[in-house]
């Protein structure tokens, strides 16, 4: 059975936006202080990662204006360099980068599709 790209990026999308809206209103001195905040953010963003890793390439090839390699890169980081996660990184995904994919993830789905 083929997969559904679209449910994917759906859950990409949905995602996203749950990840933005736990740093919704919280400063970065918050985000430092706040373990489950910081390990619930990578954890989101390993799903995000995994979701785009699931995205077949002929999908992938057609949208070129979603960074598919570097938020499929970012999960492997995540996940395999668990040791190691860069929370500044974290936080400059999800404070900078998310609106953005947000936009873009939102803008490949269909209307009907979207859940906003």
């Amino acid at each position: 059975m083929p997969k559904d790209d679209l449910i994917y990026v759906g859950h990409m999308l949905d995602t996203a936006r749950l990840a933005a809206a736990k740093v919704a209103g919280i400063t970065r001195e918050a985000f430092d202080t706040d373990e489950n905040l910081r390990l619930a953010l990578a954890h989101l963003i390993q799903i995000i990662g995994e979701a785009a890793r699931q995205v077949s390439p002929t999908f992938r090839e057609a949208h070129p204006q979603t960074p598919w390699v570097k938020i499929i890169g970012m999960r492997h980081r995540v996940v395999h360099d668990y040791l190691h996660v860069d929370y500044d990184v974290v936080w400059g995904v999800v404070s900078v980068d998310l609106p953005a994919l947000i936009e873009g993830l939102a803008s490949i789905l269909p209307a009907e599709q979207d859940p906003e």
